[in-house]
Order: C-alpha cells, then sequence, then structure tokens
C-alpha cells in the first residue's frame, strides 16, 4: 500500500518566483506593456550593464501603454526629424555661399578696425587641468549616492572618475560631461519647480517623496530641458560655492561651442538657425543657441517636437506625479539622443557636399568679385528704395526712443565687470612683486609667474568679475522686444572678460620676460615690474574701451534687429519674391534677397546705435575712449615678441631640476617627456592650488552604499563619518588635487602600514615607461563613457556588454 505523500507546501522564494513570472507572462501580452524603441539604437542596453557615472539613461524606456506605443512612435519621431532637418539643412547650404562670399571679401578688403594694444596666447590652456577634487554623484539606476573623484581639463568638459587611484592608473573615467545648455542649480526646490513645469499636472502635493531626495543641504544639479539632468552634492557650503563657480565656468566656456575662428561655417550656420526660426515666426534671442553645432541642432529640432511628443505620450504616463516625472526625464533624453545622433549623419553629409564644392566656388568669386559685388548693390539699391520709408519711420517710433535706456542698461555691470578685471590683475602683479621683495626673490619668480599666468582661468578669482553682470536686467523692454533671457549677453560680456584679463596677462608676461634678459637685480626688478604694470594697464584701458564698445553695438543689434524684422514682415516680407529676378544666375549662391533685405534694415537703425554709443563715451562713469582717440602702432617691436615660443616659467625660473629623465632612456629630451608625463600621471596639476585644507573628501576611502534609496538618514551618517576620517601622514600640504596616498587596505601585510609605493612603482617595468594621463578628448561632445577596457571609444549611442559611448 503506497505511502500517502505529504503535502508540500510552498516558500517565500518559490511565492516570489511564481509572481515573478505571472509578471512576464502578463508583459508579453500585446496592449499590456510595449516598449518605446529608438530604431537608430541597433542594440539592447542590458540590464547587467557596469555603473557609468550617473546611471545609464536606456534607449528603450518601459512606459505603461494605452495603445500602440513602441517602434509605430520611434518611427513617427525619425520622420519628423528627419523633416525638420530637410528644412534646416535647405537653409544651411543658401547661407554657405553667402558665407563663403563674404568671408573672401572680407580678406580682400579688410576692416579699419582699431589695432589691439595687448598680446593674445594662441593656446591657453594645452594640457592643464582647471580644477580637481571630489565629489558625491547620483546613481540613478541604483538610487545611491557615490564618492567621485572629479577634474576639468582644458577642454571644460567634467570628468567622472571612479577615485584618484583610478585616474592615476589611467583607468578610463566613468563620464565626460559636457555642459552646454545646462543650468547650474543650486536647490531642490528650483530643481523640482522646473521638472514640474517641464510636464504639466505632475506637481506633487505637499508632503508627498519628491523625485529626489539628496542627504546634505548643499546639493549642485546640471538641469537640461531635453538631455538628462545630473545630480552632485557637497558636504559644505564652501565646497558648493567652489563647484558652483567651477561648473559655470565649464557652461559658460561650452556654451560659446562654435569656433570664432570658423569664418565660413559658423556664420552660415548661425545664419541658417535664425533664418529657419524666423520662417516659423520665431523672433528674438534665443537661448539654447548654445554648444556645438551638433547639440544647436539637436536644440532646434527638440524645440519643435518637444512639445509634440509631450502632448502625444504625456497622458500615457501612469503612476505617482515623481514617477511620471522621472519617466518623462528618461523619455526626452532618449529622443535628444536619437535626435543628436540623426542629425550628426545628416549634416556631416552636407558638409562634406558642400566642402567638395567649395573649389569650384572659390573660383568663381576670385573671378567675379567686383561683378558680384556690383550685383548686390545694385539688389540693395532696389529693395532700399523700397521699403527705407516703412522702416525709418518703425524706427523713429518704436526702437529709437528706446535705445538708451537698453543702452544704459548694457553698459553698467558690463563697464563694472571689466574694471573688476583690472583692479583683479593689478591687485595680483602688486602681490607678486611683494613677495619678490619679501621671500624669494628671483629665484621664486618662475613659482609666481606660473600662477599669474593662469589668473585668466582661475575659476574662484575671476568669479567677483563675473559676478558684476548678474544684475543685468531689461525690465519693462525684455517683453516689448522679445528677448526671452539676458544670459546670452551676460555669457558674451562674461567671455569678453575673460579674454581681456588673459591678454594683459600674456602682455605682461612677455614684457617681464624680455627685462629678466637684462639680468637685473631684485632691486631692479621690483621697479621694472611696477614700471611693466603700468604699461599693461594703459593698454588694457584701451582695449577694454574698444570690446565693450563693440559690445554695446552688437547688443543693441541682436536687440532691435529681430523686433524691426518681425515688426516689418507683414508689410515688407511678401515684395521681396520679385526682386529675385535682379541676381544673375551665377551669383544666385553667393547673393539672396532675404540677407540683403536684412542689410538693409539694419543700416536704418545702425546710425541711431552708432550715435547712442558714441555720446555714452564722453560720460567719464563709464570710462570709455572716444572714437577720436586712436592708438596706432603705439608699440610696434611689442608684437615680435609674441612671435616666439611659449614662455615655461616654471622650466626656466623655478630654479629645481626635478625633470630628470630616466638612465636607460633613448635621449635625454625624450627622457624629460617620459618624466613629466609619468608626473602629471602621479599628480593633478590644477590651475585652481587650493590654499587651506584639502577637500573634506580627499583620501578618505569611498563609503559604503546605503541599503536603500529611501535611507537618506543612514547616508547622512556614512557622509559625517567621511568627513570625520583622518586621512594618512603626508609628505606635505595637501593641496586640491594633489595625489592622496591611498588607506591601507584591511588584511594586508604589515608592510602595508608605511606609505604605500607609488601606482607607477607597481606596475610591471614595460609598462611604467609607457604611461601618460588621460587626455580627455577635445571635442566637446557630451558625456563620453568609456570601457574599463580601455577601447578606443566608438561614437554611438548603443551599448555592448562592456560599456556606452554616448556623444553630445
Amino acid at each position: 500500500m503506497a505511502r500517502p505523500q505529504a503535502k508540500r507546501t510552498q516558500s517565500p522564494v518559490g511565492v516570489a518566483r511564481k509572481k515573478r513570472r505571472a509578471r512576464r507572462s502578463a508583459a508579453s501580452v500585446p496592449g499590456v506593456r510595449e516598449k518605446l524603441v529608438i530604431p537608430s539604437a541597433r542594440r539592447r542596453i542590458r540590464s547587467e550593464a557596469p555603473d557609468h557615472g550617473a546611471g545609464v539613461c536606456p534607449v528603450s524606456v518601459w512606459l505603461p501603454s494605452q495603445g500602440s506605443l513602441g517602434q509605430e512612435d520611434g518611427r513617427s519621431g525619425a520622420e519628423k526629424t528627419g523633416k525638420i532637418l530637410t528644412e534646416f539643412l535647405r537653409f544651411y547650404e543658401d547661407q554657405y555661399g553667402v558665407a563663403l562670399f563674404n568671408s573672401m571679401r572680407h580678406e580682400i578688403e579688410g576692416t579699419g578696425a582699431p589695432q589691439a594694444q595687448l598680446l593674445w596666447r594662441k593656446v591657453p590652456l594645452d594640457e592643464r587641468i582647471i580644477f580637481s577634487g571630489n565629489l558625491f554623484q547620483y546613481q540613478e539606476d541604483s538610487k545611491k549616492w557615490r564618492n567621485r573623484f572629479s577634474l576639468v581639463p582644458h577642454n571644460y568638459g567634467l570628468v567622472l572618475y571612479e577615485n584618484k587611484v583610478a585616474y592615476e592608473r589611467q583607468v578610463p573615467p566613468r563620464a565626460v560631461i559636457n555642459s552646454a545648455g545646462y543650468k547650474i542649480l543650486t536647490s531642490l526646490d528650483q530643481y523640482l519647480e522646473l521638472v514640474g513645469n517641464s510636464l504639466p499636472g505632475t506637481t506633487s502635493k505637499s508632503g508627498t517623496a519628491p523625485v529626489l531626495k539628496c542627504p546634505t543641504q548643499f546639493p549642485l544639479i546640471l538641469w537640461h530641458p531635453s538631455a538628462r539632468h545630473y545630480y552632485f552634492c557637497m558636504m559644505t557650503e564652501a565646497e558648493q560655492d567652489k563647484w558652483q563657480a567651477v561648473l559655470q565656468d565649464c557652461v559658460r566656456h561650452c556654451n560659446n561651442g562654435i569656433p570664432e575662428d570658423s569664418k565660413v561655417e559658423g556664420p552660415a550656420f548661425t545664419d541658417a538657425i535664425r533664418m529657419y526660426r524666423q520662417s516659423k515666426e520665431l523672433y528674438g534671442t534665443w537661448e539654447m543657441l548654445c554648444g556645438n553645432e551638433l547639440q544647436i541642432l539637436s536644440n532646434l529640432v527638440m524645440e519643435e517636437l518637444g512639445p509634440e511628443l509631450k502632448a502625444e505620450l504625456a497622458p500615457r504616463l501612469k503612476g505617482k506625479p515623481q514617477e511620471r516625472q522621472r519617466q518623462w526625464i528618461q523619455i526626452s533624453d532618449t529622443v535628444y539622443r536619437m535626435v543628436y545622433e540623426q542629425a550628426k549623419a545628416r549634416l556631416e553629409a552636407v558638409l562634406s557636399k558642400l566642402q567638395l564644392a567649395r573649389p569650384a566656388m572659390e573660383a568663381v568669386i576670385r573671378t567675379d568679385m567686383d561683378q558680384i559685388i556690383t550685383s548686390k548693390e545694385h539688389l540693395a539699391s532696389k529693395i532700399r528704395a523700397s521699403i527705407l520709408p516703412k522702416a525709418e519711420v518703425c524706427v523713429r517710433n518704436h526702437v529709437q526712443p528706446y535705445i538708451p535706456s537698453i543702452l544704459e542698461a548694457l553698459m553698467v555691470p558690463t563697464s563694472q565687470g571689466f574694471t573688476e578685471v583690472r583692479d583683479v590683475f593689478f591687485k595680483e602683479v602688486t602681490d607678486m612683486n611683494l613677495n619678490v621683495i619679501n621671500e624669494g626673490g628671483i629665484d621664486k619668480l618662475g613659482e609666481y609667474m606660473e600662477k599669474l599666468s593662469q589668473l585668466a582661468y582661475h575659476p574662484l578669482k575671476m568669479q567677483s568679475c563675473y559676478e558684476k553682470m548678474e544684475p543685468l536686467r531689461l525690465d519693462g523692454l525684455q517683453q516689448r522686444f522679445d528677448v526671452s533671457s539676458t544670459s546670452v549677453f551676460k555669457q558674451r560680456a562674461q567671455i569678453l572678460m575673460r579674454e581681456q584679463m588673459d591678454n594683459a596677462v600674456y602682455t605682461f608676461e612677455t614684457l617681464l620676460h624680455q627685462e629678466l634678459g637684462k639680468g637685473p637685480t631684485k632691486e631692479e626688478l621690483c621697479k621694472s615690474i611696477q614700471r611693466i604694470l603700468e604699461r599693461v594697464l594703459k593698454k588694457y584701458d584701451y582695449d577694454s574701451s574698444t570690446v565693450r564698445k563693440r559690445f554695446f553695438r552688437e547688443a543693441l543689434l541682436q536687440i532691435t534687429i529681430p523686433f524691426l524684422l518681425k515688426k516689418l514682415a507683414p508689410t515688407c516680407k511678401s515684395e521681396l519674391s520679385r526682386f529675385q529676378e535682379l541676381i544673375f544666375e551665377d551669383f544666385a549662391r553667393f547673393i539672396l534677397v532675404e540677407n540683403t533685405y536684412e542689410e538693409v534694415v539694419l543700416q536704418t537703425v545702425m546710425k541711431d546705435i552708432l550715435q547712442a554709443v558714441k555720446e555714452a563715451a564722453v560720460q567719464r562713469k563709464h570710462n570709455l575712449y572716444r572714437d577720436s582717440v586712436v592708438m596706432h602702432n603705439s608699440d610696434p617691436n611689442l608684437h615680435l615678441l609674441a612671435e616666439g615660443l611659449p614662455i615655461d616659467w616654471g622650466e626656466e625660473y623655478s630654479g629645481s631640476s626635478d625633470s630628470g629623465g630616466d638612465p636607460g632612456s633613448p635621449g635625454v629630451p625624450e627622457a624629460a617627456t617620459l618624466s613629466e608625463k609619468r608626473r602629471r600621471a602621479k599628480q593633478v596639476v590644477s590651475v585652481v592650488q587650493d590654499e587651506e585644507v584639502g577637500l573634506p573628501f580627499e583620501a578618505v576611502p569611498e563609503p559604503l552604499p546605503p541599503a536603500s534609496a529611501d535611507s537618506i538618514t543612514e547616508l547622512r551618517g556614512l557622509l559625517a563619518r567621511d568627513l570625520q576620517a583622518e586621512s594618512p601622514p603626508l609628505a606635505g600640504p595637501l593641496l586640491n588635487g594633489a595625489p592622496a596616498q591611498e588607506s591601507p587596505q584591511p588584511g594586508a601585510a604589515p608592510e602595508a602600514a608605511s606609505p604605500p609605493a607609488s601606482p607607477l612603482r607597481q606596475l610591471p617595468p614595460g609598462k611604467a615607461s609607457d604611461l601618460e594621463p588621460p587626455k580627455p578628448s577635445d571635442q566637446e561632445t557630451g558625456e563620453q563613457v568609456s570601457s574599463p577596457g580601455g577601447r578606443p571609444p566608438i561614437h554611438t549611442t548603443t551599448e555592448d556588454g562592456a560599456g556606452v559611448q554616448t556623444e553630445f
């Protein structure tokens, strides 16, 4: 007789396994849950992918579905993007010929602009580090905060490493972030307000859990209207202020992404952006005209595609408000990446075609330059005769009365900022001169000048200059002239301040280096420094006056011209088509009716702007030179000095010989180069030398992550213990970015209690000689995440099992 079988009871693990199977089977049923799949992503991001910085934003986003949401939506988005790009690239091709003609005409005719008195350095920050230190970053995939060693190289891309040891051992960085188009937020309230406004109907009720929790009171958040967001936090308010100044410098630099030395592609691109937006009845300044060409083009597409996407997908999002906000951020970032890749392929194809056609276009311009100019002037005279009466009335009634008030609003903060630049430069040189007298003399001069040479790129010392532009307001005028934001003018003025500071410093360096060739004594050197300082300040006063007047004219045109074009569009724009027949077919690529019309409108208001700036120069409070004061060749030999090799103060006047090479190296110069590379790999050479104590995170083991995202109290405890932990003894004072000796690992040999050997000495003999510091790419292309294997970066938005490389 068979024994009755005992009834089996299911364990909790078995019950959970059954529930997971049921959920997976339900997810496979059509209409229950579907995926938004971007067609440009050929491979799926795996859930077991390694941690990459702030968390990998998936290319496929899970969304609750009310209907067909998936590849069809992806194809629809790609089609809309392609349509927008096709229309824009038509404008770009038209503007390319005009920009090429203007560039070649400028080379032949030149301009009568005043000659600059200060010198300028060609490579300001080659292979230098702006700032380095540690901060906590929020991981979106694990919902935990991790301590990251971060540095800002000369290309201003924020580079995030696992820790300082990973940087010293050349482990590829976790991420490289391009901050173009981002805003720096210092409170969660600001961030939650922007997130709530980006998706209407998701404002969280009071008392509910926000989309993000910060373990300290000092967050720094990088917010972008379309791309992913980055979350950081610091332990103290002082560290928050420092990183805010550094990141703001990154944003300011990356926003200015189109090279100014691009005489054809750059102007053609910006003019095409303006023409395209005006064809959509969008006039005035555009806040997202920031970054390189691909970033700006992606922003242009998202400006039109984003609202449509939001209207279509927002009703399908399910869950609590913070969950819907999180889903929308992921969707927006995914679409932005898809748009970026599509724009990159299309723009590169058009550029290749234009480059092939450029030699033939240049040949036509050189041959028929006079005929093209005559034809253009004839066209302008016809357009002027047609629209001039209407334009003059519009200028007289709607623009001219407001020019003085706009100019005054611009001049006050700008002049204060340039005055502050002068004061900071004077103070730094005077302090250096006192140090030469009281301390080191000529022996310490190299060290002092090495610091002074990087003054213009010191985010903290330049912060007082940049802050002078923050009060800029166009109260009452901003809405009238359709100025979306004054940030465009603030950042432009701040960039000009930095350039003038660097020009003044470089001119001082060059003159001092010439004086040192005479072998002065200590007393003679101090007198020479004071004399050179006064000489440079006179040159700075003249150049800053010229730069400011040009900035005021450009800003006034940038404010008033779009307003005039919008006012005149209903009556004048419809008449432009009849002027097309006045252009010869052979010259149609170099003369456009729309561009000539804008030039005529510009001329109608230009005389009023010039007169306003000229009258303002008479007022002493703005410290401007009158137009009658012109300095031509006041120092003809000075520009000849700038033709020599760059001055290496640390090498020439340091008084030490610590850059010797290895005995077995093939040659002395190569050995010195390898020694310098090894030294840079071992130590971060930071422009910003923190003369106080080191960062609270320096030389402290990385904290263990909390058990869950909600254990904020536990995380605060861990951060507090990190701040109180003792650092191992150091050979000297720890500066910001200086190499920190790691704490001994548990279970190590007794010898580990002594200071550990350098990472270089722990490498095999063949590896040490080849070691170079990791050099982030100069292509400021947003977030670049390298694989741990150190493979060459692949420019794609897809992922394999090893890592992700995304480009913005």
